[in-house]
């Protein structure tokens, strides 16, 4: 009986071994196959896997929290081995799902090692960051762990990524799919870009395609094209249920996916074999979150209770539009552990300016409405080159009452972030 396991398990391999790669240049987006019938096909890499490193790099995390790692004494060469030295590899990676491995897996994983090996030191990395919230949703679900390195290939774990057809966050869900997920999107919100709440959308869905499917390759397939497609596949190919056999007949890049997936979880694995450091981190301090009952701008949360605007950004990537939109439910705020406080001893100063900018834009709506020829005059004494601040404002709200910008605004006063105090002069042209 053992025996017929291990013939069993090499099967797989040898049905892989005869797709034959032709053409895999790095500088390319493609890889063109031939298989086993002698059908050439196109492949697509991911779209993630050309993503360029310095809109990572950018990232508020990334500039807060890590650093390359200055005691690395590797070399930058990425050697290469024997094929069944990568075979055995992703034989005793700790998983449940199949890694098999054939010349596309090949190609994926030289990719990763080989043009992409700074994004990939980006990535261990920023994994500190990520890895702990994707265990967390799968392991409610009981789903495979080695599926949290999904993301790695749909996003390159960057929260603000957004696919050439609107796909969006680390998982990148469309706009559909996250709807029926559970995931709000309005002008305001787009919980797509959450990283807890789109976790445990994704470990959802990844458990109700498993209960259609039955096998984790066309499971992962059906996440990047979706269910339908795949049972497509599976019908013009007579009835077969094996990735590797539906795979002419799937999109390009899905053809892609499932080895890239592979090579994904081999170079987070492998990556000190193939010379590759992993960029320094610290993990942020420890957020918790504030309930909201009304709206508040990042803005003027930025200026009343002096937090950095880009963490703000940064913890609450959901809010499109810089707004805690509470009027409209209760909404949560991330902050630091250390800032909660702050904003607590703060909040009703908060509160009391985001009143006060409210009431003030009722006034000059309607002082637009009813006064026309005061709505004149008051122009003329709004465009003098100099206003006085009063109490709640901020540059924003000085910029829009005065048809200006924040920019100019600091440019005009020296200015060289967003404090001002009530009662100081400002010019304004």
């Amino acid at each position: 009986m053992k025996k017929l396991m291990c013939l069993l398990a090499l099967l797989p391999l040898t049905a892989l071994g005869q797709i034959e790669v032709v053409d895999a240049n790095d500088d390319d987006d493609e890889i063109d196959v031939i298989d086993d019938r002698g059908n050439r096909e196109e492949i697509d890499f991911p779209e993630a896997m050309s993503y360029q490193l310095d809109s990572l790099m950018g990232q508020y995390m990334t500039k807060t929290y890590m650093t390359y790692d200055s005691d690395c004494r590797m070399t930058d060469d990425n050697p290469t081995f024997a094929r069944e030295v990568y075979i055995d590899r992703l034989h005793r990676l700790p998983t449940i799902m199949e890694m098999p491995y054939n010349e596309v897996v090949q190609t994926c994983i030289d990719r990763y090692t080989g043009r992409l090996r700074r994004q990939v030191s980006w990535m261990l990395g920023a994994s500190n960051f990520y890895m702990p919230i994707f265990e967390e949703a799968l392991e409610a679900y009981q789903l495979p762990l080695e599926l949290k390195y999904l993301p790695i290939i749909e996003s390159a774990l960057n929260p603000g990524a957004t696919s050439r057809a609107g796909a969006a966050g680390l998982w990148q869900f469309m706009l559909a799919t996250g709807k029926m997920y559970g995931l709000d999107v309005n002008s305001l919100v787009d919980e797509r870009r959450d990283p807890v709440k789109a976790s445990y959308a994704a470990a959802r869905y990844l458990s109700d395609l498993y209960k259609i499917f039955g096998d984790w390759n066309l499971v992962i397939a059906a996440y990047n094209c979706g269910p339908e497609t795949i049972n497509k596949a599976i019908r013009r190919s007579g009835g077969e249920t094996d990735y590797w056999k539906i795979y002419p007949y799937l999109p390009r890049e899905t053809r892609g996916y499932v080895p890239a997936f592979i090579a994904a979880n081999y170079v987070m694995n492998y990556y000190c074999e193939h010379n590759i450091c992993p960029m320094r981190s610290e993990l942020p301090v420890k957020t918790d979150t504030v309930m909201i009952d009304r709206n508040v701008s990042f803005s003027l949360l930025a200026t009343v209770c002096g937090l950095d605007l880009q963490m703000l950004r940064s913890l609450n990537p959901s809010y499109r539009r810089d707004i805690v939109p509470g009027n409209t439910a209760l909404s949560a705020l991330r902050l630091p552990v250390g800032d909660v406080a702050r904003f607590i001893d703060m909040q009703d100063s908060v509160y009391a300016a985001g009143s006060s900018v409210q009431k003030r834009a009722v006034v000059d709506i309607a002082e637009e409405q009813v006064a026309p020829a005061k709505k004149g005059k008051k122009r003329g004494r709004d465009r003098g080159q100099r206003v006085t601040v009063r109490r709640g404002d901020t540059l924003s709200t000085i910029a829009r009452r005065n048809g200006t910008t924040v920019s100019k605004l600091r440019r005009l006063n020296g200015l060289r972030g967003n404090s001002i105090r009530a009662g100081q002069k400002i010019r304004v042209r």
